[in-house]
Order: structure tokens, then sequence, then C-alpha cells
């Protein structure tokens, strides 16, 4: 009984850590320097102490995204395997309205596919078709990730314990069906105050955007949950991320899903400090 009351004080301290840094705006040292055992199922315990307070506080889930799918951002942050965060009504930017950094620490942009699920999709045994079947449309996106563990400096479980680096969620307006898309070939770029600072294909992700949504629905399966028509799920990008301290605006295109745009203002953290 002792070592279970330690175990679960130890995830609520870290977990409120994270929960400060993100009210307060001031990353914190990364968990795994200070706790080099964390494990990677203890920080996913960490996260859901963290949703579960701001379901209390009143948001809801709207979804999931699926992280460091492609390997240029698994390269990038030295982790080896994906992970998933939880997407919530308060991440959902309109891309008619001004994203002000001033509420974030150190953002990055992606780009990618975003699923818009018309049924359930509960694993295990889900595959790419079960994936396509069941999604009412698809949009390009942004997703904006932030970090509250300090520079960057992130393990796997330092991702996992903080949300998958969740921040915001960017949909374009254009809606296609997954029918007859070649969602495993679609060119990506991503242009940042009139120049392209990257370029990729939705193959890298997973080879088929779809395999990271089945590979979700499988994963959470072993905790009784699925995916629920109506949801949101970003697969992943298939680009590295793009700092965005200091830019004033965003636009993102997928061949044959049309683009995203967005307006930035205001100073996130990182800029703050490093100017």
């Amino acid at each position: 009984m002792a070592e279970r009351k330690q175990s679960a004080s130890y995830i609520e301290l870290l977990a409120d850590e994270l929960y400060r840094a993100e009210r307060d705006r001031r990353p914190v040292d990364p968990l795994t320097d200070r706790h080099p055992t964390l494990s990677l199922a203890d920080a996913y315990r960490i996260q859901q102490v963290n949703i579960e307070r701001r379901l209390a506080r009143g948001e809801r889930i709207v979804g999931h995204k699926i992280g460091l799918t492609a390997r240029a951002m698994q390269i990038k942050f030295g982790v080896d395997e994906p992970d998933y965060g939880h997407l919530l009504d308060t991440m959902c930017h309109d891309q008619g309205r001004v994203l002000d950094m001033s509420e974030l620490i150190d953002p990055q942009i992606e780009v990618e596919p975003a699923f818009v699920l018309g049924a359930d999709l509960t694993g295990p045994g889900i595959t790419v078709q079960d994936v396509l079947a069941a999604t009412e449309y698809i949009s390009v996106c942004f997703e904006i990730i932030d970090s509250r563990i300090r520079d960057w400096r992130i393990l796997l479980q330092d991702t996992v314990a903080d949300n998958g680096s969740s921040a915001r969620v960017v949909l374009g307006e254009e809606r296609h069906s997954p029918r007859g898309l070649a969602l495993e070939n679609m060119e990506t770029v991503l242009e940042i105050d009139g120049r392209v600072v990257e370029t990729g294909n939705t193959g890298a992700i997973l080879d088929h955007p779809a395999n990271g949504v089945a590979w979700l629905a499988n994963a959470i399966a072993q905790f009784g949950v699925g995916l629920q028509s109506g949801q949101v799920v970003l697969p992943g990008t298939c680009t590295r991320s793009f700092r965005i301290n200091g830019r004033r605006k965003a636009i993102g295109r997928i061949a044959g899903l049309g683009e995203v745009g967005l307006t930035l203002t205001g100073r996130p953290f990182a800029d703050s400090i490093d100017n």
C-alpha cells in the first residue's frame, strides 16, 4: 500500500509541474533529467492526470493527435516511436483569428492532414481500410506544438507526459472525402512569411497517414478506449516542425487538400528571453 501511495504521489507531483508550466508559461527542466527511470507507462499516467484536471474544469476532448510519426521528427527529437496525446476544445483555433503567441512558450508549427471521423473506431485490429471507411472527411491543418519542457530538450517520456506537446489545432476550410485520394503520396509545403521553409510528402507518415490513425486506435484499445465519431485525429506531420518565434504569417499546403493559413502576433516566452 505504501508503494502505491508513493507512486501515485510521484505521478501527481510531476503532473502538477507540467500543469503550472503551461498555466504560467514557464518551462521546467526535462523530467527525464531529474527522474531518469521515468517509464513510458508512468508518462502516460501523468498525461492522464492533467487531462482529467482539464475535463473537471469544463474542457472537452474533441480528438487525439499522434506525434513523431515522421522519421524526420524522430531524428529531430531523438526518439524512435510515435506518441499520442489528447486534443481539447480549448486548443481549436479558427484560421480566421489571429493567434496570439504570448499564450505559448516556444511554439513550433507543423502541416498535416486532419481526419474527422464519421463513425467510431475501436481496436484492436484496425486497418487502413477501416480508417478510411470511418472517416467523414479530411482537411489540411496546422498543428501548433509547444513544449512545457525547457528548450525542447525532450525524450519520449517527456513529450508523452506533456500531452504530446499539444497546443493548438487549425483546420483549413476545404473538406475532402478520403475515397479516391492518394493519401500516401501528397506533396506538402510549409511557407513562413512568404518563404518556403519545409517540404515533404504524406507518405512519410508511416507510409500512409491512415496508418497513424490505425496505430492510435489499436494502441488505446488496451485501455478499453476507442476513437469516436466526430473526433478529429491528427496522424502526424510529414516534415520537420518549424519554430515560429517572431514570425507573422504561416501557410500550409497539401496537394489535393488545399491550404490553411494563420496570422501570428505577440511574443512567446522563448522569444522574450532570447531578445
